[in-house]
């Protein structure tokens, strides 16, 4: 067991010391992503990456929406926008639209005093520059102590645990994966607020393929298509 568990911290850091930069989406130029609500479709998450001589932009668009008998119980819309140079975040902005609820985020990186500064609707002040926003697709996520919401600004403290090597089949494509899950560090939040979700990575190429969590219901984002 002593081995085992040798192995597979040994491994951790071994992937992790390869989540180096988001050049590694240097050959795709959009994801699409199917989202689902107890197996059942219900909406789209779609990125699209621009690149330019010394900068990299990610735009992203979500949509989807929860219905019974025809009537609409819960609709949600999204838009962000990331920019990158050298691979460090420069700014995040997105607006979000629940059902009549609005919520955003603005998050500007501070040259002069090297940390981010968040103007969310859910928190407002300084964080670390080592902080990653949680849009899954950026795969540097997994070696963060914590996450800032890329929809209302909040700091999410981490704890990340590598489950090990799956394969994994996504309409019907087999994929060799890395399986994590992400969870708050404080136990001691409300149980709505409390992060608790599985990520699973390519693990020859580290695009994102999966996400599954709970929360009233079971929800899946599954690969669609990537370019």
């Amino acid at each position: 067991m002593k081995k085992f568990t040798l192995s597979i911290i040994i491994f951790f850091l071994t992937i992790t010391n390869s989540f180096t930069h988001v050049n590694h989406y240097d050959k795709f130029n959009s994801l699409e992503y199917n989202l689902y609500r107890n197996n059942k479709l219900i909406g789209s998450h779609t990125y699209n990456f621009e690149r330019k001589a010394d900068s990299f932009k990610v735009n992203s668009v979500v949509n989807f929406k929860i219905t019974k008998l025809g009537v609409d119980l819960y609709k949600y819309h999204a838009v962000s926008e990331e920019t990158y140079k050298d691979g460090k975040l420069l700014n995040f902005t997105s607006k979000t639209k629940q059902n009549k609820k609005d919520r955003f985020v603005n998050i500007n990186f501070i040259k002069e005093k090297d940390n981010f500064f968040i103007d969310g609707s859910s928190y407002k002040g300084s964080a670390s520059k080592d902080f990653i926003v949680g849009t899954w697709w950026n795969h540097e996520i997994v070696k963060s102590k914590a996450q800032i919401s890329a929809v209302s600004g909040r700091i999410i403290e981490q704890k990340v645990t590598f489950l090990g090597k799956e394969k994994i089949t996504i309409d019907g494509k087999e994929f060799n994966a890395l399986h994590f899950n992400f969870a708050s560090s404080n136990p001691n939040l409300p149980k709505e607020k409390q992060l608790n979700t599985d990520i699973w990575y390519d693990e020859n190429n580290f695009l994102w393929l999966k996400a599954a969590f709970d929360k009233t219901g079971y929800w899946e984002y599954r690969l669609k298509s990537s370019n």
